[in-house]
């Protein structure tokens, strides 16, 4: 790994310019701020017109058009006082965004970013916990729309919590796809087989290096990937191990480090980038909030085969150095030139890397 080759666009400000100063990529891979003026900036969406989507944990929901423009691009809030609406997600026009309790569509919303519509709801009647309430939310190759609601505690058992929801556009048939899952906040399919992978947070307090974090594959509906009951591949939980079997209960493809928080994950699905990354998983580590020696802050590559991880590997490091954070990065976004969009909800930001040794 090396100091990244950066570029200070003219949306650069003094945080994300120490952003910039430290990040580091291998060799070949540059970082830039596309823009710095989206407090909170959390999942990304992308609009059929390359309208770039932002979700924050604050009451305001973002959206970027001009992304590729040679001028700046600009940033329009086009929802205002919601209760942390982090998720988004675009289909057939419209853009989906998930709160803590509902889930709302913006009808025709890239016509009208500067005078946005009013939104349809498509559901309400989702738990208004605040603790791990915010939500996640994207369209799987099956039309569904798919919706965690997290658990509200650091470890309980709560059975209509700690799973993964989904249902049709409309807000019908609203099923549950996987339990045991205690705070997912970036799932995606697998680009050929097209099965659901997805992060969890484990819980806190058993250690600072116990238990882990987690990269899970639901390749059905209907798993159960052992929350509150087991953590990781084997940690029984000291409190409700004895309430379920861990041997029924789905492992994770990968142990991450523990306390990492991850959230985004994405295939890498273009070219662009050197054929090593070609179909490889890219995770964004948002970092640990209660470790003494501070872990994540950093976008990892897992190499797989099939659905065993092969390695786990820095590819963007030094949002952080020491107990001083720079940025935390919360998702990802393959863009179809090959680079990738990266949000930090601490500095305010969407940045681009690109690779440039062709």
């Amino acid at each position: 790994m090396a100091p990244a080759l950066t570029t200070r666009s003219a949306q650069a400000s003094p945080a994300t310019d120490e952003v910039l100063k430290h990040v580091r990529l291998p060799p070949g891979f540059e970082i830039e701020v596309l823009v710095d003026n989206i407090p909170g900036a959390r999942s990304m969406a992308l609009g059929d017109r390359g309208t770039l989507f932002v979700g924050t944990r604050g009451d305001k929901v973002y959206a970027v058009s001009g992304a590729d423009s040679p001028s700046a691009p600009t940033v329009h809030v086009i929802a205002r006082r919601l209760i942390m609406p982090n998720g988004v997600a675009f289909r057939d026009g419209a853009l989906y965004v998930a709160e803590i309790s509902r889930i709302l569509r913006f009808d025709g919303i890239e016509n009208a970013l500067t005078e946005p519509p009013a939104p349809k709801i498509v559901r309400d009647d989702f738990p208004k916990d605040r603790h791990h309430g915010w939500k996640y939310l994207a369209f799987g190759p099956d039309g569904k729309l798919y919706v965690p609601i997290g658990a509200p505690c650091n470890v309980c058992n709560e059975p209509r919590y700690a799973t993964i929801m989904r249902m049709n556009p409309d807000g019908t048939r609203l099923e549950v796809f996987a339990r045991g899952v205690r705070n997912t906040v970036g799932f995606t399919w697998h680009p050929k087989t097209q099965e659901f992978w997805f992060t969890d947070n484990g819980r806190d307090y058993l250690g600072e290096d116990v238990p882990p974090c987690e990269l899970n594959v639901a390749p059905r509906s209907g798993l159960d990937f052992g929350f509150p009951y087991c953590h990781g591949k084997d940690i029984p939980d000291p409190q409700f191990a004895s309430l379920g079997d861990c041997r029924k209960m789905t492992p994770p493809v990968l142990a991450l480090d523990a306390h990492v928080a991850p959230l985004g994950v994405k295939f890498y699905t273009a070219t662009a980038f050197p054929p090593e990354y070609h179909g490889q998983l890219l995770i964004a580590e948002h970092g640990s909030w209660n470790r003494k020696r501070k872990s994540g802050y950093r976008i990892v590559l897992v190499r797989l085969e099939g659905r065993e991880a092969l390695s786990y590997e820095p590819f963007a490091s030094g949002f952080h150095e020491g107990n001083k954070v720079f940025g935390r990065p919360v998702d990802l976004l393959v863009l179809q030139d090959g680079s990738i969009l990266v949000s930090d909800d601490a500095a305010g930001a969407i940045y681009r890397i690109r690779y440039t040794l062709h």
